[in-house]
Order: structure tokens, then C-alpha cells, then sequence
């Protein structure tokens, strides 16, 4: 057990530099899934397991309200987003987004996706130089969502919206010059969406979005207080649509490399199993790094584990280290998608995108969609066939978020004569 008398050294230097396994390598030397350390300055208590997920995400315990730091509100989530949001008025924004990203709805997002993918593989057959699989996802993902959204993009727009959304996810945990490029792509797209926001309020879209539709719906809410949401924070909750949805690119590189490495995923993926195909979405999501901790702080002076908790301090779920536990998943560092054939995974054990309940707490509610749309397009990939040139497959612990060095790049690339998949 930690000894709770013991002065605490700031580790903020570390975890910057050990990346996803700076907070893995300190709970194993601890006993009790519970250290106490210091972060941003700040006293912070780390925990880690189910039992941990439960007490992490009751509001009675840790709350989000000042929890965020402001790099990572000023590019990935965006100031005054649902994120930041506690109690009541957490419940009435969240309830903007739990019917958009119901499952039955996320149906047509995959579809409108999938199509994007058909019509860019056409493209990438005749490519003269190498199809880099990350950036290609990105732009595919980015005309999915908006056309799905009701978003207007023009076609020669979507790259350059796709890296702008690419750049707020990939620049969150650094201060060095990623981080002001997702400043920078937040503004851009923050005003450019707010305009858009006024414009379907004020009537002045020549083709008004349908009224159920994701922009229609974000126009249209009404928090907590009754009013309606600032233009502002209204186009900060239309990227916490649009942005998650094409995050979706850095789980594509993932499962490329997966099906790269162990090429007996691609046969099953191949011969349209739906279960397994399920199956290889999560256990992408749990092998690969995304996420290495969440933040909350103590709402009132806590205890966890005999360790105290004191009011007001960062609360850290290890999601990382949680997620390569191997005392909840055997042989941890294995890529097996059989793991979760038949056996979904519990809602407080697998937790890239979080825990808990959706409908209530702070997980993410488009974690349907991350499934969905890496079902689907896991199916197109291992369908296509192509070669993998020579190139830098690394996937570094010590950067956030990582992804394979190269992006994955293919050449080569031939599409099936029959695009019939089991997705």
C-alpha cells in the first residue's frame, strides 16, 4: 500500500516521455491497483480495474468540471463541450447526442462510409504512388460523416477538413508543434462551423438539412437553462460528431497492421463471419494504444483502496494499463480477436473509449460507431488485395496518439471483382 505521508515528486516530465506505459509501469509497483503520484503540478491518485471503472465514473465520487486540462480542451474536445459538463446539465447535452448515435442510427453512418471507401478504392488501384491507408481513411471518414451529418462539404474541401479533424485528435497530448497545429485546425473549423450553424438558423441554406438530421438537431438544442446553445458551442458539439468519426482512422491503420501480422485474421475476415468480424473490432480496440488515461477529480475527500483521496485532487483511470491486465485478459500482449467470439466484452473491463453507462455517465456514446464503422471497414480491407512495401511499421509507445509510423502504406491495390460483404 502507498504510503500516504510520503512527499510526492512532480511526474509530469515522465509521463511525457514513457508515453502509454508511464502510468502501466508505476501501478505495477504497487499492489493494490491504487498510487498516489503528481501530475501537472497537482496531486493525483491513479487507479485501475473494473471495481475502479465503477467508482471512477460515479458523480458522487469524481467529476469532469475542471478536470480536463486546457491543451486538451483547446484542440480535441473544445471549450464548453459535453465532456467538461457534470450532473444536470451533463444529462441535457448528452441527450443531444445519445439519439444520434443510437446503434439502429449509426447504421446509416457505416453505410454512407462505406460507400465513401467503395468509390476510393477505384482511385486506388490506378494510384501511381503509394496509398497511404491512414490519411485515405481519413478523408474517406470525413465524407462519410459529413454527408451523413447533413454537414455541406465540397469534394475538393474533404482532404483538407479531413487533416484539420486528423490534426485536433493527433496534437491533444503534446506541447510541441502538433499541438498548435490542432489549435490552429480547431479555429478554423470551430468558426467555419458556427457560421454554418447561424446560416440553419436563420433560414439562409438553399437546401435546409433534414430535421432529424445530426447538423438540424445540433442547431436546434436546447440545454439545461432552456436556450438555445451559442453558435460556438454548438459548432464545438458538431465536431464532438464529425471529429470522433474520423479518430476512426487511427483503429483502420490498426487493424491493417493487425491483419499485416497475423495474416490468418484476413481469411476469417474474408470469409464474411460477423461474430469474428465483431470480435477483431474489439480486440483492435483493446491490443492498440489510443487513449492512455482518463482525468477526473475528487468531488469530496474519498477513499480507494485505504489510500485517501483528497477533495479536489486528478483522479486517473489507467486505460492503457487496464486494458493489457492480465489478470483480465490472458496473454495480454497477444493480438486474439477469439477472446471476444462469443463472450462480448463487459461494459467496466474493456474500456478504450471508457466505462460505464452512456446513457447516464461519461462513456463515450459513439463507441457503437467506432464498432460499426471498424467492422465494416475491416471486411473492405481484408478483401482488398495488395502488397505492403517497404516501410516503418513502428508504432511508438512514447508518442500520443500513436499509429504506425508509415500511416500503412499500400501498393498494388486490387479490388475484389464481388464487393459483397458480410457487413
Amino acid at each position: 500500500m502507498n504510503d500516504s505521508s510520503l512527499p510526492l515528486a512532480d511526474r509530469t516530465l515522465f509521463a511525457l516521455a514513457e508515453g502509454y506505459a508511464w502510468l502501466p509501469n508505476r501501478m505495477r509497483e504497487t499492489s493494490d491497483d491504487v498510487l498516489r503520484t503528481r501530475l501537472l503540478g497537482q496531486q493525483a491518485i491513479a487507479v485501475r480495474g473494473p471495481d475502479a471503472v465503477r467508482f471512477f465514473y460515479d458523480e458522487r465520487h469524481v467529476r469532469r468540471d475542471g478536470a480536463i486540462p486546457e491543451p486538451v480542451r483547446g484542440t480535441l474536445f473544445g471549450h464548453g463541450a459535453v465532456h467538461t459538463l457534470d450532473g444536470e446539465a451533463h444529462r441535457a447535452r448528452k441527450s443531444l447526442f445519445l439519439p444520434l448515435l443510437h446503434p439502429d442510427a449509426v447504421t446509416g453512418l457505416v453505410e454512407e462510409v462505406s460507400a465513401a471507401w467503395e468509390e476510393a478504392e477505384r482511385s486506388w488501384s490506378a494510384a501511381p504512388a503509394p496509398v497511404v491507408l491512414f490519411d485515405e481513411a481519413g478523408v474517406i471518414l470525413t465524407r462519410g460523416v459529413c454527408r451523413w451529418a447533413g454537414v455541406p462539404l465540397e469534394d475538393d474541401a474533404a482532404r483538407a477538413l479531413a487533416g484539420d479533424l486528423q490534426a485536433m485528435v493527433d496534437g491533444f497530448a503534446t506541447l510541441g508543434p502538433r499541438h498548435w497545429r490542432a489549435r490552429r485546425a480547431r479555429g478554423r473549423q470551430q468558426a467555419r462551423l458556427a457560421r454554418l450553424v447561424e446560416d440553419v438558423r436563420a433560414g439562409r441554406l438553399s437546401t435546409p438539412p433534414a430535421p432529424d438530421g445530426v447538423l438540424a438537431r445540433v442547431a436546434g438544442h436546447r440545454d439545461a437553462s432552456g436556450g438555445l446553445l451559442d453558435a460556438r458551442t454548438a459548432a464545438v458539439e458538431l465536431l464532438n460528431v464529425i471529429r470522433p468519426t474520423v479518430a476512426v482512422s487511427w483503429f483502420v491503420a490498426f487493424a491493417a497492421h493487425a491483419l499485416h501480422r497475423w495474416p490468418g485474421t484476413r481469411e476469417r475476415l474474408r470469409a464474411g463471419d460477423t461474430a469474428y468480424a465483431t470480435a477483431f473490432a474489439h480486440e483492435v480496440r483493446r491490443f492498440y494504444p489510443f487513449a492512455p488515461f482518463l482525468g477526473g477529480r475528487a468531488v469530496r475527500d474519498l477513499t480507494w483502496r485505504g489510500v485517501p483521496i483528497p477533495a479536489g485532487a486528478l483522479v486517473l483511470l489507467d486505460v492503457y494499463g487496464q486494458n493489457h491486465d492480465d489478470r483480465l485478459w490472458k496473454d495480454p500482449y497477444a493480438f486474439r480477436p477469439e477472446r471476444f467470439v462469443g463472450r462480448p466484452p463487459g461494459p467496466d473491463e474493456l474500456i478504450p473509449q471508457g466505462g460505464a453507462d452512456p446513457a447516464e455517465g461519461h462513456r463515450c456514446p459513439g463507441e457503437h460507431m467506432t464498432i460499426g464503422l471498424l467492422e465494416a471497414l475491416a471486411f473492405r480491407l481484408a478483401r482488398l488485395t495488395y502488397t505492403v512495401p517497404e516501410q516503418d511499421l513502428t508504432i511508438a509507445l512514447r508518442r500520443i496518439p500513436t499509429r504506425p509510423r508509415s500511416g500503412f502504406a499500400l501498393t498494388d491495390v486490387r479490388v475484389p471483382a464481388d464487393r459483397t460483404v458480410g457487413a
